[in-house]
């Protein structure tokens, strides 16, 4: 080992410059490691702020996907009680939970939602309307057929239950508005053949009228004739002896002869009558013969009978409503208030209602 290069054999001169050196070497030795450190420090603090702004970025993340899962769940829920019960109020509270959610997709899935709501209570409505203008007006088919075409189309599941009770409510003023067709023909029919059968008995009495009068004319003839030829033959007795012609200190009248008729002719319950009064007087020298034909009246027929209508609604075939009416259209207008009663229609989902008229 070289000598010079031993500290302790350095002059005092050499021995301060090398302390020099040495403390110069060890400060930037220092120095270096104190930097380092530094640095070291420094990268893990900005590695910590990095770290913590992630963590902070996840946790807003999470925090956001938490919230558009409670929002969209809310819509649903609002969405399934609006399509149960669609007021104005429940479809409101449902679109504006879906303007919270922010997923488009899902967003644009509830808005066709609802807009499906919203028709379907159009459909609704308007097949209430329809039901409800053919019932105060069941004679109608173009109303029965508009009714009917608006509840087909009630084909959501939400709308069964309301598509059942219309097609009862149809299917029950169609019964009413059949049998009241069917009683009005029935009536029309009675009443023609009523109107034929006074026509029939008009006639027959005018021909019996007739031949009555005429059967009367023929024996007042008949009886005028004979009076006429005994007359003529002057066949008289008087005192025992034959006269001809002339009696003696008598006197021979001519016969007078009276025929009065008369033909009186009612229609319908009051009958008919006949009066024939026929009258012959033969007056002669000896005395005076008169024969008087007796008046023939006819008997006044009494009121016909006057036709009543009982009208009835059935709950399971019992009669359990009835009303005595002076007219099919009184008949049917009362039933027609029955069969639309609440309690009528309550009792029309559980029983059979059924309604008629019988003539009394």
């Amino acid at each position: 080992m070289n000598k010079n290069l031993n500290p302790l054999n350095w002059t005092k001169k050499q021995q301060i410059i090398g302390g020099a050196v040495a403390i110069v070497l060890i400060g930037g030795v220092t120095t270096g490691i104190v930097n380092h450190a530094n640095h070291q420090a420094k990268e893990r603090k900005i590695e910590a702020l990095k770290n913590k702004k992630i963590k902070l970025c996840k946790d807003r993340a999470e925090k956001a996907r938490k919230l558009e899962k409670s929002n969209e769940a809310d819509s649903k829920k609002l969405l399934d009680i609006a399509e149960k019960t669609p007021t104005d109020k429940n479809i409101k509270l449902a679109e504006d939970s879906i303007l919270k959610v922010k997923n488009a997709e899902v967003k644009k899935a509830f808005d066709n939602q609802v807009v499906g709501i919203k028709n379907r209570v159009k459909l609704e409505t308007e097949a209430k309307t329809a039901v409800s203008n053919y019932q105060k007006d069941a004679m109608n088919q173009d109303k029965y057929k508009t009714a009917q075409q608006a509840v087909n189309k009630l084909t959501s599941s939400y709308s069964k239950g309301l598509k059942d009770t219309l097609n009862k409510q149809l299917a029950t003023s169609k019964k009413q508005a059949d049998d009241a067709t069917k009683a009005q023909q029935a009536k029309s029919a009675n009443d023609s053949k009523a109107k034929t059968s006074d026509t029939n008995k008009q006639q027959s009495g005018s021909t019996e009228a007739t031949n009555d009068n005429s059967n009367n004319a023929n024996t007042v003839t008949d009886s005028q004739s004979t009076v006429n030829n005994d007359v003529a033959s002057g066949s008289n007795s008087y005192g025992g002896r034959s006269q001809n012609n002339y009696s003696q200190g008598g006197s021979n009248a001519s016969q007078n002869n009276s025929n009065s008729g008369s033909n009186n002719q009612g229609q319908g319950n009051n009958g008919q009558s006949n009066s024939n009064s026929n009258s012959n007087t033969n007056t002669g020298g000896n005395g005076s013969n008169t024969n008087n034909n007796g008046s023939n009246g006819g008997n006044s027929g009494q009121p016909g009978h006057v036709t009543k209508y009982l009208a009835w609604v059935s709950v399971d075939g019992v009669r359990t409503y009835t009303q005595l009416c002076n007219s099919v259209a009184e008949a049917n207008s009362w039933t027609y208030g029955i069969l639309h009663s609440q309690e009528i229609i309550n009792l029309s989902f559980d029983h059979t209602i059924g309604n008629g008229l019988d003539n009394v």
